[in-house]
């Protein structure tokens, strides 16, 4: 090989040494693209996964607001029925109480 040879050798790999690290560089930051979204991935699974407990939470907070009129209405018939039972118990006792008034005079 003569010296003209070796010279157009060493310049073809110094032009392919300088490409591979292009690419390489390339790469590298290609590379880095990847691992920042997979970090994005992450913290995205994180914050849903904390939106999901949060959306769990106010889904039972709205079970009990709904469920709350049902309560007061069922108190409320309670109520109503106790005081026309007591009533009735009343005038029952109020009826009697006259009845045997009258019948001891």
């Amino acid at each position: 090989m003569t010296d003209e040879e070796i010279a157009v050798k060493i310049t073809a790999l110094e032009h392919e040494t300088k490409s591979a690290k292009h690419r390489l560089d390339d790469l590298e930051l290609q590379n880095q693209a990847i691992q920042d979204l997979a970090l994005g991935v992450k913290e995205l699974t994180i914050n849903m996964g904390t939106m999901l407990s949060e959306q769990k939470k106010q889904g039972e907070d709205i079970e009990k607001l709904k469920a709350e009129p049902a309560e007061r209405w069922s108190s409320m018939k309670k109520t109503v029925f106790n005081t026309i039972v007591g009533a009735m118990a009343g005038a029952v006792a109020t009826g009697l109480i006259y009845i045997m008034a009258q019948y001891t005079k």
